[in-house]
């Protein structure tokens, strides 16, 4: 009988010691979900943060980790839009590190042709948190500085790429040499600084003092608290994460002497919100990937037997874009 090999988290764990592989019963296609065979999981750093019980989604153990995907479909559900044989990403909050997986219409894009299995699950969480952060809270427009911290993480990656695309000048930063380098080959059309102390001067040389219109910060911390010194006058600080661990603050005269927002990303919530634009967010990315205007960038592949080694990398703060976890290989 055939069956579902997966990553399960059987307990939470602060060194993955929770979690093992197993061999689960073949899911069969149902009502309202399509059976997908799930070619490609990009990581994030979300999913490392559910296997130790620290992120804000707790779901109940034992679960697949897993929150994005790319696959085809093996058997479409009654009245989806999509068919048998059908590429699509895939996207929930668990579920992809595994075989075979169950999806509604809602969790699946169309899969664009211009992208490979591991790109396309890398698209949809880091570039739908970029769109929403520049567009629809920055309201960026073309020719503003946008400064990009932790760029070479899987979200600030994807600001940096798609900033580019929307014809912003991108300031770039990142904690190592190796890592700058990186970014530079990917995107030589971005400006590239050290994002160690002392960064704020960097970024107002090169504004000529005016500081950057928009700063995308997963980071927190430190950086935050030297990102008020560098945003320009009409400015706006989008917080996005707190990867240093600190949730950094801010007194109410600082924004109102010098006249900047500071705005905050929730991508998911956003569309929730407001589904309409939520839809718009995405038909807008899979339009910019179709065109091959922005495109994810996968640091390594693994297979499924080398789970954790995928995990560690990103644990260690090696990754530059996504690590993919094959789960046929």
């Amino acid at each position: 009988m055939a069956t579902n090999r997966a990553l399960q988290v059987q307990s939470l764990s602060a060194d993955l010691g929770g979690l093992a592989l197993v061999d689960l019963p073949m899911p069969a296609a149902r009502a309202g979900q399509s059976l997908v065979r799930i070619e490609a999981t990009a990581l994030g750093f979300p999913d490392l943060l559910m296997t130790k019980g620290l992120y804000q989604a707790k779901p109940a153990v034992p679960f697949i980790p897993g929150m994005e995907g790319a696959g085809t479909i093996v058997e479409a559900a009654p009245g989806s839009a999509f068919v048998a044989g059908d590429r699509v990403i895939v996207g929930g909050l668990t579920g992809a590190v595994a075989r075979y997986g169950l999806f509604g219409d809602e969790a699946m894009l169309p899969l664009p042709a211009s992208l490979s299995m591991a790109q396309g699950a890398a698209l949809r969480a880091a570039y739908l948190t970029a769109w929403v952060a520049l567009v629809r809270r920055g309201r960026c427009e073309r020719g503003e500085t946008l400064l990009v911290h932790g760029a070479a993480g899987g979200v600030g990656l994807a600001a940096v790429d798609l900033g580019l695309a929307l014809g912003l000048r991108v300031l770039a930063t990142a904690s190592s040499e190796s890592k700058r380098h990186a970014i530079a080959a990917l995107h030589p059309d971005a400006e590239v600084i050290d994002g160690s102390p002392g960064f704020r001067e960097v970024v107002l040389g090169l504004t000529a003092g005016r500081g950057a219109d928009l700063i995308f910060d997963p980071v927190g911390a430190e950086v935050f608290d030297e990102s008020l010194r560098c945003i320009a006058f009409d400015g706006r600080l989008l917080v996005v994460g707190f990867a240093a661990g600190r949730i950094p603050s801010v007194g109410a005269n600082i924004p109102l002497i010098k006249g900047f927002s500071v705005v905050g990303v929730r991508a998911g919530e956003y569309g929730r919100r407001f589904p309409e634009r939520g839809a718009e967010n995405l038909a807008s990315i899979l339009a910019l990937a179709s065109s091959g205007a922005i495109r994810p960038h996968v640091h390594a592949c693994f297979g499924l037997d080398d789970w954790r080694a995928a995990f560690d990398a990103m644990s260690r703060r090696e990754v530059v874009g996504r690590s993919v976890i094959l789960p046929h290989e």
